[in-house]
């Protein structure tokens, strides 16, 4: 007896095999072929009325009520070249992204549409050669042996999340695609279906499941990667695969899409070969996070918004998270590190590491250590120092005392708890000695030193709310974010740049010093050797341990990058031995070494700055007096009123008529000592009046008296005519 033979495949679009399995009853089988079989025939009718355009069916077409066509899609956060750093799942869970913006690789595409449906670019979203082959096979068969959904009709079952098989399923999905064809077109169609097709588990859509198989962005993908992206939706569970038992089906079935491929010439015999003796991908890849914790408040700061673009360069970022884990993986459990480094010029965050084991939770992976505040150590004096400098208090060469001493009842010492005697500014600030810098900053007042500190972009916090000497010396609160700001202002001369992640326009702060005072204290800080026997010269930088080892500080910079480094445990607990200098200092050199290629030196002197040998300083500068100090009697008559300066009054703008400024101070003792930003202009004037060089701009004068009283005045100077 002849063998019955099936007719063969008409033309069309989509894979044939068996969509239902034999039934050991016949008479279910009879009833589930008629139901298909009657479901093939409307859809047939559907088909042709779509193709012939008919007024009723055009109208019942578009009568169809659709869904919600806006597919929600987890926030994206973008380093500065448009990479992923960080994905956020959606809300019921699903990792689900939007395809990239450049597109998904054309060669995916393609096969896409040989092996789902070669004629989509033809149809109105139901294909009826396909229907009428599936209708004729259903019908020799008594059941259907190759389906004819179109993408459009998958786009439109993934977007109502219906049924596969119910025929019912069937006619809502051919009428809902051929409504989606007219109301969104043939490119929102292959959107959605690049959203929402299956790939197993909790991911949908073709950029997620790039990410998770291989780890790349589909922008560009391999033929035997295409062909498994193409080939797991129809089955995305039982074809995983990360899992042995399944990975002969997940073989198989990327093999029929290449074929498939090849037949058609997309692929060529060699090339075809190639992707089928490549091997499939074996694990999962958890989806990009880099700058997480920058990302999580990022996404927080800016509700609503699906992509967020930032300022973070990735190959820093990644060498900045493998430095800070390389850092902590010795100092034992709990020990965390966080860093910034940015490009002082712009305000630009370039990498920013929250924490150095994020997924951590024993060493607080989830507190943003940037954010917080930790005491600053000694990372101020430099700030403080730049005060005195920008006052005319004191200069890097002037004297001071190192010696025991009493502010009020508090009894500083420095931190090996010797003393040096008589050392310049320049040393104290290099051997980071406590009781110069706390001198003067008593005569500088606390309030001014936390006034400049706000303006700098680092303000502290205090106890009681009123800042006191201690200040100086780590007794506040102070984020390694606003450290690194104020840090970024000496860099610039004294003014610094707001930070920001976010791509915007650079924000300038206000002036919190001038050119020169700001250049001196990195000049000196450029001295300090740094760790490791690496060259000096190359970074200004300074070091910090809070009281109790607690925080380990290191914040330094070159001609365009600044960088803070602390490390230490969130939870505020002591860490034993640990030093600014000996921890947070190498992370920090590691990483201007990793910027070695980009590196900018530091700034020459400017023209103003005063770089001579006590000797020659100016009297008032050659030792440092703070106002009120007791001095050897003097047959000078004794002063009749604080020194003051009468013109111009502090905060004044004043208008220039040439190069010259007339000032005038009050009371003190002659001669006098006037200063502009730090430097001196103006030496041993018998007269209170005198005849100063000036140009346009923000300024700070100063006059110091022969008993070393000083007075400043902040003003502004323009040119006749303008604003």
């Amino acid at each position: 007896m002849a063998r019955r033979s099936s007719p063969p495949d008409l033309p069309g679009g989509g894979p044939s095999g068996p969509v239902s399995g034999r039934v050991s009853d016949g008479r279910a089988s009879r009833r589930a072929g008629r139901r298909l079989i009657a479901a093939v025939a409307a859809l047939a009718l559907l088909a042709g009325a779509a193709d012939r355009g008919r007024d009723a069916w055009s109208a019942w077409i578009d009568a169809t009520p659709l869904p919600n066509l806006s597919v929600p899609t987890g926030v994206e956060v973008l380093a500065r070249d448009g990479s992923l750093l960080r994905a956020f799942a959606v809300e019921d869970g699903l990792w689900r992204l939007a395809p990239p913006r450049s597109g998904v690789d054309p060669q995916f595409m393609a096969m896409l549409i040989a092996w789902e449906d070669r004629r989509f670019a033809s149809h109105r979203g139901v294909d009826p050669r396909a229907v009428l082959r599936a209708a004729v096979q259903a019908v020799w068969n008594g059941r259907a042996v190759s389906g004819a959904s179109t993408l459009s009709m998958q786009a439109a079952r993934l977007l109502e999340r219906g049924p596969t098989k119910d025929w019912r399923g069937k006619i809502r999905q051919a009428r809902l695609a051929l409504a989606l064809e007219r109301r969104i077109g043939k490119d929102g169609v292959l959107d959605l279906y690049l959203r929402l097709a299956p790939y197993g588990g909790n991911t949908e859509g073709v950029r997620a499941a790039s990410l998770m198989w291989f780890g790349k962005e589909p922008r560009r993908l391999t033929a035997a990667e295409a062909a498994l992206l193409v080939a797991l939706p129809q089955s995305p569970e039982s074809r995983r695969p990360d899992i042995p038992a399944r990975r002969a089906a997940a073989r198989a079935a990327r093999d029929r899409v290449i074929a498939r491929a090849e037949a058609l010439g997309l692929l060529t015999p060699e090339a075809a070969r190639t992707a089928v003796a490549t091997p499939l991908p074996t694990r999962r890849h958890p989806f990009p996070a880099l700058a997480p914790l920058l990302a999580d408040r990022l996404r927080r700061e800016n509700p609503g918004a699906l992509s967020i673009e930032t300022t973070i360069d990735p190959v820093l970022q990644r060498q900045a998270e493998a430095l800070a884990a390389r850092a902590v993986a010795t100092q034992g459990s709990r020990m965390s590190a966080a860093l910034i480094l940015a490009d002082h010029r712009t305000g630009e965050i370039l990498a920013h590491v929250g924490a150095a084991a994020f997924s951590d939770p024993r060493a607080g992976g989830f507190i943003d250590m940037t954010q917080a505040l930790r005491s600053p150590g000694s990372t101020l004096k430099p700030l403080v120092y730049a005060l005195g400098f920008d006052d005319g208090l004191i200069h890097p060469e002037t004297l001071i005392e190192d010696r025991p001493a009493a502010f009020g009842r508090w009894q500083p010492e420095n931190f090996d708890r010797r003393f040096r005697g008589t050392v310049t500014i320049r040393q104290a600030l290099v051997e980071s000695l406590n009781i110069p810098v706390v001198r003067v900053a008593e005569a500088l007042g606390p309030p001014r030193i936390a006034a400049a500190l706000r303006r700098a972009g680092a303000p502290a916090t205090t106890a009681g709310g009123q800042p006191g000497l201690a200040l100086v010396l780590g007794g506040g609160g102070v984020s390694l974010e606003g450290l690194v700001t104020a840090y970024g202002g000496l860099a610039r001369g004294g003014r610094a740049v707001a930070l920001h992640a976010r791509v915007e326009p650079a924000r300038e702060l206000a002036p919190f010093v001038g050119p020169v005072a700001a250049w001196y204290a990195g000049a000196i800080l450029a001295q300090l050797p740094p760790p490791g026997g690496r060259a000096a010269g190359r970074v200004a930088y300074k070091t910090g341990t809070s009281y109790g080892h607690r925080d380990a500080l290191a914040v330094g910079y070159d001609g365009r990058f600044v960088a803070g480094v602390w490390m230490g445990r969130p939870d505020g607990t002591p860490v034993p031995g640990a030093f600014g200098g000996d921890h947070a200092a190498p992370l920090l050199f590691d990483l201007f070494d990793a910027l070695a290629a980009r590196a900018v030196p530091l700034p020459p002197p400017p023209g103003a700055a005063l770089t001579v040998p006590n000797a020659a300083l100016p009297p008032p500068l050659r030792r440092f007096a703070p106002p009120g100090t007791l001095r050897a009697p003097s047959s000078a008559p004794a002063r009749s009123e604080p020194l003051a300066i009468l013109f111009p009054p502090d905060g004044a703008e004043v208008e220039l008529t040439g190069d010259r400024l007339v000032v005038r101070a009050r009371g003190g003792r002659g001669p006098y000592t006037w200063l502009i930003d730090g430097r001196p202009v103006a030496v041993g004037v018998a007269d209170p009046t005198a005849d100063l060089p000036a140009a346009p701009g923000w300024g700070r004068i100063s006059v110091i008296d022969a008993d070393g009283a000083s007075t400043r005045a902040g003003v502004r100077l323009t040119r006749p005519g303008q604003g």
